[in-house]
């Protein structure tokens, strides 16, 4: 089926063209028709099926010709990276139409998000605590607002958003259109559907979350202290063109894209400790194949759209079934394929077993040829937390006896030094000898008896 079956607006189908997308996926096939028939919607949907056009479209149909003046359209989604990637894909949509739209997240200034709010951007795509900061201040009513979409409402549930998105709803119209989208439909998030949705047009609820059809999985067996190593190589033997490699913490998302680059390799990492302007041009740059490799912890699971990705590399096993399907999901999307890896150490085998269960099989191993799997190990890529609190406290410790020391020159240079704890009040050693007095104190206060101040 085309897209022209949908009777999507003229303007909307040309847009389209012009992207290369000629026919709906699954999901966007079946709840777009619903959408802009006015019903609500609730959708399971995988990463990668194309759920954002699945709820951008029937809403900038119904936009197009509208009065502007007032924002229509409220997206709510967990994380910076998936806010400015769904704005982006918003842009590429709405090329052909007069429909505004503006980001609303945190790590920038809230200036250019004011101006959002106060001239009235059609669409309005933000994450939970940003939207309430703005929420505190009279610009940001939303009187007007039509449109609700909740995206990836279990990433939301998982990050703790929950009594975010309660107090989101209560500074927005009752009487609106709401499409929520999730990947998995956990009891919490059931439960909130039944709360804000009104006999809602329901789509794939009974799916099981897997990954998409097209990618192609496999294991790789590796002692952990030779992850790094077995990267490198799939790296330079040119089996992994680019990937996007997700570690379990920042820490490993740090020292992981530091060893690549010391092996001459161009990577970048994205983690919740990086500064937005950081983040944006590390994806940007990766986007762009200034780095072959993306190192990520999971904050950039359902953030990232790659065009054309070809690997996925989960650097650690995720302990969870559902981060797997949501990393693994960064590739082959939209249909197309790709590959995902996992290099799967000793103590990760439990975890793994886990994911098998989920997806329903159990994935291949692979072995690659030459790589020595006994060979010495340069060092440890993650630092054990004691040792990493043991540094930072040593660290200090030397800092404040360098400030002491410092101090101490200091008061040398100028003649004296701290006096004795058995001096006189008022006292201090000096060429003048203990004797020595602030003159200060003599004009500025009365003597006492003792020569104290009264």
């Amino acid at each position: 089926m085309p897209f022209t079956a949908l009777k999507l607006h003229p303007n909307l189908l040309k847009g389209l063209k012009e992207l290369g997308f000629p026919r709906p996926t699954p999901i966007q096939a079946d709840a777009i028709p619903p959408a802009m028939a006015g019903r609500d919607v609730l959708a399971c949907a995988m990463t990668g099926s194309g759920k954002t056009a699945a709820f951008l479209l029937p809403i900038l149909h119904q936009l197009i010709g509208r009065p502007r003046g007032t924002t229509a359209a409220l997206v709510i989604t967990p994380t910076r990276e998936l806010a400015a990637q769904i704005l982006e894909d918003l842009n590429d949509l709405a090329v052909h139409t007069p429909i505004t739209a503006a980001s609303v997240y945190g790590g920038v200034g809230m200036g250019p998000q004011e101006h959002a709010f106060r001239s009235g951007a059609d669409v309005i795509v933000a994450t939970p605590g940003r939207l309430l900061d703005h929420f505190r201040f009279p610009y940001a009513r939303l009187q007007g607002l039509q449109f609700l979409v909740l995206d990836e409402a279990d990433r939301m549930l998982d990050m703790g958003f929950l009594p975010d998105i309660r107090r989101i709803l209560r500074h927005i119209p009752s009487k609106r259109q709401t499409l929520f989208f999730s990947a998995t439909m956990p009891a919490p998030i059931a439960v909130l559907t039944r709360e804000i949705l009104r006999d809602p047009a329901m789509i794939n609820l009974q799916r099981q979350s897997a990954p998409a059809v097209g990618i192609t999985q496999a294991v790789y067996p590796v002692p952990q202290e030779l992850k790094s190593a077995l990267l490198t190589t799939l790296l330079k033997r040119g089996e992994i063109q680019e990937a996007l490699a997700f570690t379990r913490t920042k820490h490993r998302a740090d020292r992981l894209a530091k060893y690549l680059v010391r092996q001459g390799l161009q990577a970048e990492r994205i983690h919740g400790n990086r500064s937005q302007a950081q983040r944006t041009q590390a994806l940007e740059g990766f986007k762009k194949g200034k780095y072959r490799v993306l190192v990520a912890t999971d904050i950039a699971a359902r953030g990232i759209d790659v065009k054309e990705l070809g690997h996925v590399v989960n650097f650690d096993v995720p302990t969870v079934p559902d981060d797997y399907i949501h990393r693994v999901g960064r590739t082959a999307r939209a249909e197309t394929t790709g590959d995902a890896f996992t290099f799967v150490s000793p103590q990760e085998e439990a975890d793994l077993q886990r994911i098998e269960r989920a997806v329903g099989k159990r994935l291949p191993r692979v072995t690659v040829p030459d790589f020595d799997y006994k060979a010495k190990p340069e060092g440890a890529l993650e630092v054990p937390m004691a040792e990493r609190i043991a540094a930072i406290r040593a660290k200090k410790s030397e800092d404040r006896a360098r400030s002491r020391a410092k101090t101490e020159r200091k008061m040398g240079n100028a003649g004296g030094s701290p006096r004795p704890a058995s001096g006189k009040p008022g006292e201090r050693t000096g060429p003048a000898g203990p004797s020595f007095r602030h003159s200060h104190n003599r004009r500025s206060r009365p003597q006492g008896r003792w020569g104290r101040p009264r």
